[in-house]
């Protein structure tokens, strides 16, 4: 019986040593998943975090790789949708530009054209010729007479100059030093007349009659209007004295605001059209003659001179004029100013490689017309670009992209 017993007992733990090494082998299994799920979980985690930073490994690397050239984003539109929003193209070409600078003007008188009328001689005016201020006259024509006791003295003593040069004897006979003083005599009493400014005619008229004048008169200087008049007829009137004040008025300035940001393309001698608001006919042609060397500070703008014919005194002084001034530039790579989408930060046109595929360009722009514009990157000769329609081609394109 104790025998019966011994066996089974030895019998069971035969039959167990076997199953322990096998639950043990289990279990290292088991830890050893788990152990490669939390390694995998753990990298995930790690990849989600840094998508959520902004900045993939992979972008990096290829940040930090050789510069690719990016690719031109492009839209593809239907034949359908075209035709409903009305696309036109223009060809991108080398056209002469030409800038207009328009501004407005003020006439004023050609200072190189005007002159003042005074006296070298005090006295009194005997008969005022020209009395009243807008009058035209001719150059050499009587302005005013004036009475000059000074001016009677000085005749008299040239007259008696001459009398004492004719009624000298004639010979050499020891008086040769008598008869150069009589010369010295009479030719400074015929200076001191024409530094009163009275002319050789005059001179020669009083020598005929022999008596003095005592009325000397003034001649307008130059044909013109006068635009002043200081002098009143019986008054009295001392050198230095300015008369009347006038101006040729065949020809005119007019002095043009041109804005700061304008004036770099101004330049001497280019050619304006000078037009009348209230003025229906042809405008009248200027040249830029002058730019002043100052702004003004109110208005930020710089005063440029222009010279124009002036037919019929049609511009008076002080009238309001248009000035238009044409700006050429030369043969310039441009399009058409509404191909252009400017958003503030960048320009952008859409090129079309083939009907129905448009191309977005970043571009470049340099000077602007009216109706053209310069292209100095983006875009290149020969390529069409969209005129029309580019707005709602942008739109498309940015529903497309999600805004981006």
């Amino acid at each position: 019986m104790k025998d019966e017993k011994s066996r089974a007992k030895d019998a069971k733990l035969k039959t167990a040593l076997p199953v322990r090494p096998a639950l043990g082998l289990f279990v290292a299994r088991i830890l050893l998943i788990s152990m490669v799920v939390l390694m995998i979980a753990s990298v995930a985690l790690a990849q989600e975090h840094a998508g959520h930073g902004g900045k993939q490994p992979g972008a990096v690397a290829q940040k930090q790789g050789p510069a690719q050239a990016e690719t031109p984003p492009t839209i593809s539109i239907s034949p359908e949708k075209l035709q409903l929003i009305g696309v036109r193209t223009a060809v991108a070409d080398f056209r002469r530009l030409e800038k207009h600078v328009r501004t407005v003007g003020k006439v004023a008188p050609d200072e190189t054209r005007l002159a003042f009328v005074t006296t070298k001689v005090s006295g009194w005016v005997t008969k005022l010729l020209i009395d009243y201020t807008g009058q035209k006259v001719e150059e050499g024509q009587p302005l005013l007479s004036l009475y000059s006791p000074d001016l009677v003295s000085a005749e008299e003593e040239y007259l008696l100059a001459l009398r004492a040069v004719k009624s000298a004897p004639t010979g050499t006979g020891g008086f040769a030093e008598v008869d150069a003083s009589r010369e010295q005599l009479l030719e400074s009493a015929k200076r001191r007349l024409r530094l009163w400014d009275i002319t050789d005619k005059q001179i020669e008229e009083l020598e005929k009659t022999g008596k003095p004048k005592t009325d000397i008169t003034l001649h307008a200087p130059f044909s013109g209007i006068v635009l002043e008049k200081t002098v009143l007829d019986g008054a009295y009137i001392t050198p230095g004295m300015n008369l009347y004040k006038i101006a040729d008025l065949s020809s005119v300035w007019i002095l043009a605001d041109v804005y700061e940001y304008e004036v770099p393309l101004v330049r001497v001698g280019q050619k304006a059209l000078v037009t009348l608001p209230y003025y229906s006919g042809e405008a009248l042609s200027a040249a830029v003659n002058y730019i002043y060397p100052v702004l003004d500070p109110a208005t930020r703008t710089v005063k440029v001179r222009l010279t124009v014919h002036n037919p019929g005194l049609m511009l008076k002084p002080d009238m309001f004029t248009n000035v238009d001034i044409a700006v050429a530039s030369g043969m310039r790579l441009s399009i058409p100013t509404e191909a252009v989408l400017d958003s503030g930060l960048r320009q952008i046109v859409y090129v079309e490689k083939t009907r129905g595929l448009y191309e977005m360009r970043v571009v470049k722009l340099g000077i602007r017309t009216d109706q053209y514009v310069e292209v100095l990157k983006g875009v290149r000769k020969g390529e069409r670009v969209v005129t029309s329609g580019n707005f709602l081609i942008d739109s498309e394109s940015q529903l497309r992209t999600g805004g981006q």
